[in-house]
């Protein structure tokens, strides 16, 4: 077995659950919005706010675009009814087609997929306003190190519950938490175009990933990740030269200091 493989914590789930009621039920505020899409982040990421909330705090979103699956959105729709939270479906395959028709640069299936996450960013924040909740993002630390989501898109959100964990943290708890076998099992997907799978599109197997981030997260350098890891060294590079050429969308937009206290710099909230 590998020197270097994440586990959850103990306390986990517990400081996920204290960390949704003291955000998404602070004054003003009525829960939290999912966005649910079938896999195992979305379905998590609603499973720990139902249980830190309760039902009545936590609004299901599915915002299928022309390709998803019938059956997928059925099956989605299901899991929100067994959790007992509300579900809202928001088709988004004419808002896609509006802009397909109005920006001809649109041209390859990776543009069209951030136009869809970034739809479907959109929907979710009017229904927050309106409904007085936070945008509850389900990102994971994986994803997120490695750059593995569209900015301003399934990256625009108020809170990360999931944020802190691996996905092989986050399989563990799921697991633990009795989540469906179908989910469990489902490649994970971006859904940009049929039959597309994250690690296909990554090069590299979550499982790899996560013990080279969990080096990285160490402060290991690449040829000891390898020995620790027996991931050949090549691979364990391309890791971590995707976490650097990523890094951008972990930052906020740089500005340029002119005054005594810039914003992102030396602005401290």
């Amino acid at each position: 077995m590998s020197a270097l493989l994440p586990r959850a914590p103990p306390f986990a789930v517990a400081t996920i659950h204290q960390f949704l009621r003291a955000h998404a039920l602070a004054p003003g505020l009525d829960g939290v919005v999912v966005a649910l899409s079938g896999g195992i982040d979305s379905a998590l990421v609603a499973r720990l706010a139902r249980d830190a909330l309760g039902p009545d705090h936590v609004l299901g979103v599915q915002m299928p675009d022309a390709q998803f699956p019938p059956e997928l959105l059925a099956e989605t729709e299901a899991f929100g009814q067994g959790l007992g939270i509300e579900m809202r479906t928001v088709p988004i395959a004419p808002v896609i087609a509006a802009f397909r028709e109005l920006l001809p640069e649109l041209s390859d299936r990776i543009a069209l997929g951030n136009v869809a996450a970034r739809v479907r960013m959109v929907a979710l924040y009017a229904i927050a306003r309106e409904r007085h909740r936070l945008v509850a993002g389900t990102g994971n630390k994986s994803e997120i190190l490695l750059g593995y989501f569209t900015k301003h898109g399934d990256g625009g959100v108020d809170l990360l519950p999931i944020g802190d964990l691996y996905k092989t943290e986050e399989r563990q708890i799921a697991r633990e938490l009795g989540l469906p076998e179908r989910i469990l099992a489902r490649p994970p997907t971006a859904g940009f175009w049929e039959g597309q799978t994250d690690e296909s599109e990554l090069g590299f197997t979550y499982d790899e990933a996560d013990r080279v981030l969990f080096g990285l997260e160490q402060l290991r350098g690449d040829e000891e990740i390898a020995r620790l890891t027996a991931i050949p060294l090549e691979r364990v590079r391309r890791v971590l030269e995707r976490v650097e050429r990523h890094r951008h969308k972990r930052r906020p937009a740089p500005i340029p200091k002119l005054g005594l206290r810039t914003i992102g710099i030396d602005w401290r909230d």
